[in-house]
């Protein structure tokens, strides 16, 4: 039986499987969706295998032939995981070169949930990585079930190499920030960079023990199927080009798209040992240190913002853009900061720091200048995820006329009721908080965020990203309550000038 996959049509209309008669649309499907072909009938259609391992909902339709392509996207699924984050990227390669990466995996068991329906994992599954981008509670706890499969692997397990040993309080968790006699600045030096550093750590580590950190490390250790485990840095990374890359995705690879490792940012000391700066508190300095990822394919990219905030990203501003201070806000070394820093951190695509926390700065979002921003955040009670002032913020940052927001927790109906209160408020507040917003990008924000929240049935609110390095899709499902309309998308293309357009 071949194998297929949906096609992005040119004219950018939906695609659909048919029934027998081949005019009854029987379901909708996205571009990318795998296909089993059971036979080419000669007259332009395929019949197709719908759903072979299920016994309820497997069934024969049909698709036009020219709605069907060998070739893969890549594909990007930011995870409904509740409050946290989690992302899966899988290449657009197949059999034994496909690449298929978890990074952060919430707090609960959604990820875990989510893995087994798309990949079957609970019959066995080896993965290429796994990236715990800084060991806050939200992103990692989420990988504990996933090591704990012994049925599950991972070739490499990465991480900040900010890990919190078992012992009580912050700071020595990490490790004490030590004073550069030279700078005035402190620095962690007590890093875990590679599988022995863990071992030391983490190796007898028990069952019982209260820390939850050391027990996912652990569990990592005692699975025979994951290979290393190390650290994930500017320098601890495939140095090509003068730049960092994660090992396997630099440009020497060859695979037609890169990932570019863009944080944490080792600052060496006089005996080139590695060092990470201190952010002000323990929290800021984890968070701040997050793995930040670029991943560029032909010509869209998207940056994975881990949990930056203000210190971290002024720091990174600063240091993208070769200065030893930051400039006075407004002025022309300020905006020349940013066009500089542009060239490291632009991306189409901006998966937001910190779950749409308003703890950003707009230097930044300026500098990475997206076209879409993706907002992973949960039902927590106190975080208040995103923020509304922070989604006028993007809106005025953002590329083109209205950027799209998308958001894992809004668009969410599990909680239809509370999801109406949210967009209500989030509406009203936006409102008073819209001063250098154009009339057109404020009513684009709020057109989005009344899309986001007006599902009305139980569903995920996953968020999936798709690119052939030419185009680039946003969808994520409404759930109508019909097979037909299942999908609601948007389309992005470059114009002849170079101009990214949104269909």
């Amino acid at each position: 039986m071949a194998h297929r996959f949906v096609a992005l049509r040119a004219d950018g209309k939906p695609s659909y499987l048919y029934e027998s008669n081949r005019k009854t649309k029987a379901r909708q499907v996205l571009w990318g969706d795998y296909l089993n072909i059971r036979q080419e009938l000669g007259d332009g259609w395929l019949e197709v295998d719908w759903a072979p391992r299920s016994p309820t909902a497997r069934r024969t339709l049909y698709i036009p032939e020219q709605d069907v392509v060998t070739q893969r996207p890549l594909e990007i699924i930011f995870v409904d995981v509740g409050q946290g984050d989690g992302a899966v990227v899988v290449s657009p390669e197949r059999g034994a070169h496909e690449r298929i990466m978890v990074i952060d995996a919430g707090e609960a068991g959604n990820m875990n949930a989510f893995l087994k329906a798309r990949f079957q994992t609970y019959a066995g599954f080896n993965f290429h990585a796994a990236v715990l981008t800084h060991p806050d509670q939200d992103h990692y706890q989420g990988f504990l079930q996933l090591f704990q499969n012994l049925k599950v692997g991972f070739k490499t397990v990465y991480h900040n190499g900010l890990v919190e040993r078992p012992v009580p309080g912050t700071w020595d968790k990490i490790g004490q920030p030590v004073v550069d006699s030279a700078t005035g600045r402190s620095y962690i030096h007590d890093l875990a960079v590679d599988r022995p550093a863990i071992e030391a750590a983490f190796g007898g580590v028990t069952d019982d023990t209260r820390y939850l950190f050391p027990r996912v490390m652990k569990a990592a250790l005692d699975n025979p199927k994951i290979g290393d485990i190390r650290m994930l840095s500017t320098t601890h990374a495939q140095q090509e080009q003068g730049l960092a890359w994660m090992p396997g995705f630099g440009p020497s690879d060859q695979r037609g798209y890169t990932i570019q490792v863009l944080g944490p940012v080792v600052e060496p000391d006089a005996q080139q040992a590695p060092r990470l700066r201190r952010f002000n508190s323990y929290g800021e300095t984890k968070n701040g240190h997050s793995v930040l990822l670029r991943l560029q394919h032909g010509r869209f990219s998207v940056l994975f913002g881990g949990d930056l905030n203000l210190p971290a990203e002024k720091f990174l501003l600063t240091h993208y853009a070769g200065l030893d201070t930051w400039p006075r806000e407004g002025s022309a070394a300020y905006r020349q900061m940013i066009d500089i820093a542009r060239t490291a951190l632009s991306a189409e695509v901006m998966k937001s720091c910190h779950h749409g926390s308003s703890q950003v700065t707009d230097a930044f979002l300026q500098a990475v200048h997206p076209a879409a921003f993706v907002i992973s955040s949960g039902d927590a009670e106190g975080h208040v995820h995103p923020r509304p002032d922070l989604l006028g913020r993007l809106g005025a940052a953002g590329r083109g006329v209205a950027p799209v927001i998308l958001s894992t927790e809004l668009q969410r109906s599990t909680r239809a009721q509370e999801n109406r209160q949210t967009v209500d408020a989030l509406l009203a507040r936006v409102d008073a908080l819209n001063a250098g917003i154009t009339p057109a990008q404020l009513e684009r924000i709020k057109q989005d965020i009344r899309q986001l929240g007006s599902s009305n049935v139980e569903v995920y609110g996953a968020i999936y990203l798709k690119t052939d390095g030419e185009r680039l899709m946003t969808a994520f499902r409404i759930e109508s309550g019909s097979d037909t309309k299942k999908w609601f998308y948007f389309l992005y293309t470059f114009n002849a000038a170079g101009e990214l357009e949104l269909s």
